[in-house]
């Protein structure tokens, strides 16, 4: 456990929620930023086991008393701040030139138990991951993340839409003229032409041989920063992401919420 991660998660989310206008109730014995903590705590060091967190943090002195079916009600409750608190930190971190933009699988189940699958149902969680070369079902995580590897936005989509889907909407906070980096998934010469038409934004993939070339400088700068993503991933992996398990969709999108947010501090103090 590390003091400054945890000192450092708490007063950024504190700072951001009353930024954002939240005000915790009075009578309420923790307080919003208390409960996103553990949340990030038990992402970062738990892979998302809240009450291993929750436990720890009590012995360490860090937060009041406070039940696990208590923390998670307060937990679900606020789904729609950390996405505001998610929007936030990404606007801030919107800064620069160069940005990298890839998809990660979320997997809900394992495909042979897919038809009893509660939380999704339908071939359009039905996925294929060609960097693993395998099959999953659930969900996908389309990323676009600075050089430092700070998430910038993020959005959560079955797993057999592909990865252009949202590249637009996706792209959009980005300032104008950046370079946005992509691998073979991203290769699509009208898509980075209406981007560049609206944004001024430059989507640099891998090119095809019946495309023109990208220049030097994209082609070494593309073999660059891709590296950057990949170790992204490798990242969220070892916090359980490959193995999230919760009851219902909303348990599932708030423990790869506080993963993303975990991954955040990380890369932030180092």
């Amino acid at each position: 456990m590390n003091d400054e991660y945890i000192v450092t998660a708490y007063v950024v989310i504190d700072d951001v929620l009353k930024g954002l206008g939240y005000q915790d109730d009075p009578r309420s014995a923790s307080g919003a930023a208390e409960i996103l903590t553990i949340g990030v705590i038990a992402a970062k060091y738990f892979q998302n086991h809240h009450e291993r967190s929750l436990c720890l943090l009590k012995r360490l002195k860090y937060i009041k008393g406070i039940s696990l079916s208590r923390f998670n009600r307060r937990f679900h409750q606020l789904k729609d701040w950390l996405y505001g608190l998610m929007a936030v930190l990404g606007e801030i971190f919107a800064q620069g030139e160069v940005f990298v933009i890839d998809s990660m699988p979320l997997p809900v189940c394992k495909r042979a138990r897919a038809r009893r699958c509660k939380k999704v149902r339908g071939a359009v969680f039905c996925g294929y991951c060609a960097a693993k070369r395998e099959r999953f079902f659930g969900w996908r995580l389309h990323l676009i993340c600075t050089a430092e590897g700070l998430p910038v936005s993020f959005d959560f989509l079955p797993a057999s839409e592909h990865d252009l889907t949202p590249v637009h909407e996706l792209a959009s906070i980005l300032p104008s003229g950046a370079y946005l980096f992509g691998d073979k998934a991203y290769i699509s010469g009208p898509d980075a032409k209406s981007l560049l038409e609206q944004t001024e934004l430059h989507l640099v993939s891998p090119r095809r041989k019946n495309m023109a070339p990208n220049t030097w400088a994209e082609d070494f700068d593309l073999a660059r920063y891709r590296k950057r993503i990949e170790n992204l991933y490798s990242q969220m992996e070892s916090m359980g992401t490959q193995r999230l398990h919760a009851r219902t969709n909303e348990g599932f999108e708030l423990k790869a919420l506080t993963s993303l947010l975990a991954l955040t501090f990380t890369n932030l103090i180092d």
